[in-house]
């Protein structure tokens, strides 16, 4: 059990302490190889797929799953980013000029299912402001949610149709998904805000 602060500008910097390891590198691994498959599966292959990373962590995701699915059927998919910090709906917490960023996707999304993807499933804002931006690039025949983590407490009718784990929490306690390609570390960890 390890105490990690996390640093904030504005204010003091919340203490927060380490409760456990939900997922190991190869855990990580595994799990994003089973979803893969499941995609493949639900979606009678992969000809129609375009895969969306929500930036940060969800882009990541995108690139290794598509890796996995041209392994699986011997073709590429596209797949593309999606930054939705101008869609957000907690704009004014973010400082008083949010920095809006014109993305590009890199593919053509209308007609194709789009497997969106992210790290953590927890309100579902970042869902709903991923949707929001993900149709200013098009429409797209079906949108499917992926989310390494679903850790509960929904604040809006919103869920993923392909889970890596499921991991109950309290509202005190918060999940870190660490991806080399980001943090240059790969685990999920459960830390806890304490006063």
């Amino acid at each position: 059990m390890s105490e990690v602060t996390s640093a904030t500008p504005e204010s003091r910097s919340p203490r927060l302490r380490e409760k456990g390891r939900l997922m190991s590198a190869s855990e990580i691994e595994r799990t994003l190889v089973r979803l893969a498959h499941e995609i493949v599966e639900r979606n009678n292959g992969a000809s129609n797929l375009g895969l969306v990373g929500i930036k940060r962590r969800g882009v990541p995701l995108a690139a290794r799953i598509g890796t996995l699915i041209e392994k699986i059927e011997k073709t590429p998919v596209p797949t593309g980013t999606l930054d939705i910090s101008f869609y957000r709906d907690d704009l004014s917490t973010a400082g008083p000029r949010p920095t809006v960023t014109q993305s590009e996707l890199g593919f053509d999304v209308n007609g194709k299912d789009i497997i969106l993807m992210d790290d953590v499933l927890y309100t579902g804002r970042t869902i709903r402001a991923a949707l929001d931006a993900l149709f200013d690039h098009g429409r797209p025949k079906s949108v499917q949610l992926l989310v390494l983590i679903d850790r509960g407490h929904r604040e809006l009718p919103i869920e993923a149709r392909f889970i890596g784990r499921t991991v109950p929490t309290s509202r005190r306690e918060i999940i870190e998904v660490k991806l080399r390609e980001v943090d240059n570390d790969e685990q999920v960890i459960l830390v806890e805000l304490i006063d």
